[in-house]
């Protein structure tokens, strides 16, 4: 294939998309890096490595793995051989991920208020009611700007085809944005000079996109909102990336005893008194978001918040209730809400995905268990699912019932082959497989979407699992000019 020795005996896998070839053609957008990882020896590809994994451990740039109900906190690993996409590409992605929020936000409004989608039955009511997520407490509220979601973080993968398709859509509290962008930081430090030859677009400015989101989003309209990121709390498995955002923002890390409500007014506790809160980009669930109002046990939160919240005192970003619109039985309607609320057809598909409460489509997935992946309707993480090809026959017949106890919490797909990405591991490039996930900003002007995203990578050979808390890692994502 090529003579240099990072190349050698790379593989080329039959029936899966490779980024980076076709079959034994280096694809038009990695031919300048392709050129460049070329004349660098093994050795200092190496020494580069070595130096960003020493980058991410002296920034403490890491996550949380829970495991026997312990939090252990890892670094978080990083390839350095960059994901490249196209101009075309993105186009594509950002148009098609526009065109889906536009309908979850009309959903969300709807499904909080007139609920006509689920009177004309394009969404079955019994469906949304049994929603963990669907809050009684949202109904009829006027959220501002008609805005529930803010933030998202929209996962796109690519099947052997090259079709790109929507894996999930993470509407409450998505992370993964400060990973983005320290990714970006260690290969500008690592590879200095490639990211202005290869005319990469920049993903440094979304602190100061999202803080200008959040500002508009202030009920007081002042030139100087105060802003807070309430976070749970160190043992957060995301806490690195709240604090990270809160400094890159230049606004306060707060926790919810930092907090305080007096006359539906939110206020935070200083040295010097009291001070009127206007904004809060929450990291924290929603029932832990009220004492009052949700679980009277949580700590987390404030109690009065969504007193304050309903009387249009303060903003919260993400708007409590999204959850209803990323429960994965729900990501089955998402084309149907874009027909009914914009009249146009899907431009980026869902994987085919079968409900397992139809009694019709359970009994296809389990005469088809081998070729399916099947997950809770309401995890992350990769917790609680298995893929079939993957599991015994045992484990197989043992998670049958556990769907049967209830069928409403679980939904399967086919499995989808994932495209694969060089990976620089144990001095040469080997594929793994990848999915995508852009992070888009909704506010009052529009929606903006950073030209990127976080690639998260599956490095366990074979592995289709890209999340961090199941072995998975990560790369910078170029988003090329041309």
């Amino acid at each position: 294939m090529v003579s240099a020795s990072v190349f050698k005996n790379y593989p080329y896998i039959e029936k899966i998309w490779d980024e980076m070839y076709n079959k034994h053609e280096v694809r038009t957008p990695y031919k300048k890096l392709y050129n460049f990882l070329q004349d660098m020896p093994v050795a200092e590809l190496t020494r580069k490595e070595e130096m960003a994994r020493r980058l991410f451990m002296s920034q403490g740039i890491t996550f949380t793995v829970y495991a026997s109900g312990e939090g252990v906190e890892q670094i978080f690993p990083f390839d350095v051989i960059p994901r490249i996409i196209d101009a075309a590409e993105w186009a594509y992605i950002e148009k098609g991920i526009k065109q889906r929020l536009k309908a979850l936000n009309l959903f969300l409004n709807d499904v909080y208020s007139n609920q006509f989608i689920l009177k004309d039955k394009i969404i079955p009511m019994d469906m949304i009611y049994s929603c963990p997520h669907y809050l009684r407490e949202m109904h009829n509220l006027q959220v501002p700007h008609e805005l529930f979601v803010h933030i998202a973080g929209i996962d796109i993968v690519r099947d052997a085809d090259g079709t790109f398709y929507v894996l999930e859509d993470n509407l409450r509290t998505p992370s993964g944005v400060s990973y983005m962008l320290e990714n970006r930081e260690i290969t500008k430090r690592i590879f200095p000079d490639i990211i202005p030859q290869n005319l990469v677009r920049s993903v440094t400015h979304y602190p100061q996109l999202l803080y200008k989101n959040l500002a508009a989003l202030s009920p007081r309209h002042n030139s100087n909102p105060n802003i807070v990121m309430l976070t749970p709390g160190i043992y957060n498995s995301a806490y690195f990336e709240h604090s990270t955002l809160a400094r890159l923002m230049g606004i306060e890390l707060v926790e919810g005893k930092d907090l305080v409500v007096d006359n539906h007014r939110v206020f935070m506790k200083t040295t010097s008194g009291l001070q009127r809160v206007d904004v809060i980009y929450r990291r924290v669930d929603d029932e832990f978001l009220d004492p009052l109002v949700f679980n009277p046990g949580s700590l987390l939160g404030v109690a009065g918040l969504m007193s304050a919240y309903r009387k249009g005192h303060v903003a919260i970003v993400n708007a409590p209730g999204n959850g209803v619109a990323d429960d994965k039985a729900t990501y089955i309607h998402v084309p149907d809400m874009i027909r009914y609320y914009l009249n146009e057809e899907p431009i980026l598909k869902n994987v085919p995905t079968y409900h397992l409460a139809d009694a019709e489509e359970r009994d296809h997935v389990f005469k088809n268990i081998e070729n399916m992946v099947i997950k809770k309707t309401n995890e992350s993480g990769g917790y609680g699912m298995i893929i079939g090809n993957a599991a015994t026959a045992q484990e197989l017949e043992a998670y049958k019932k556990v769907v049967l106890q209830n069928p409403r919490q679980f939904i399967a797909q086919p499995i989808v082959s994932l495209s694969s990405v060089p990976c620089y591991i144990n001095e040469k490039l080997q594929p793994r497989r990848v999915d995508l996930r852009p992070f888009a900003l909704c506010g009052p002007a529009g929606i903006d979407i950073v030209p990127g995203g976080l690639t998260r990578v599956a490095l366990k050979e074979g592995s289709l699992v890209v999340n961090s808390s199941q072995g998975g890692g990560s790369k910078d994502t170029w988003v090329l000019n041309v």
